[in-house]
């Protein structure tokens, strides 16, 4: 095998572990306002953009949504929420390299923009009535500010042991 489809097989294991990390730490979740927090995914998130960058950041948070989707394990609402917050804070990543504003964008895309992202699918796609076009945010943001904060901590132990440098594929 060459080095091209090895360093492929690599990033394709990654993602299954921090996709199976993000399944299964979402039954680690509280209810607030209508929607499942789970700060882990968000971990995961700011994780995945660290290591594999904005394109498999997304891609791993449409994988746990999707499988969180079908285990009964989360709503519509994981879509939007971790979708654009993985996306956000990859992007952030990849053009600062600087780990609170990577953070702080996950907190944004996830709470903010996130939170308006699932307004129109509770509404539309779930059949709920969302008291207003910012309802989400709240919850999204603490959800989010959880997962940042754990990531922050271990992303830093992990730094200082070097760790990240061994997994990363940036």
């Amino acid at each position: 095998m060459d080095r091209k489809n090895r360093n492929l097989t690599k990033k394709v294991a990654m993602a299954g572990v921090l996709t199976a990390l993000a399944v299964v730490g979402s039954m680690l979740s509280f209810p607030v306002a209508g929607s499942k927090c789970a700060p882990v995914q968000h971990m995961v998130n700011i994780l995945a953009a660290v290591l594999m960058g904005p394109a498999w950041s997304a891609g791993i948070a449409f994988c746990a949504s999707l499988l969180r989707n079908l285990l009964g394990l989360g709503s519509l609402m994981a879509f939007p929420g971790s979708m654009v917050g993985a996306l956000v804070c990859g992007l952030v990543f990849a053009g600062t390299k600087n780990l609170k504003l990577t953070c702080v964008g996950e907190a944004f895309g996830t709470g903010v923009l996130g939170g308006l992202a699932a307004w129109p699918v509770a509404k539309f796609l779930m059949g709920a009535e969302p008291a207003g076009l910012f309802v989400y945010i709240i919850p999204f943001l603490i959800s989010t500010v959880a997962g940042s904060i754990l990531a922050y901590i271990l992303i830093t132990v992990l730094e200082k042991g070097g760790v990240v440098n061994e997994l990363s594929f940036r």
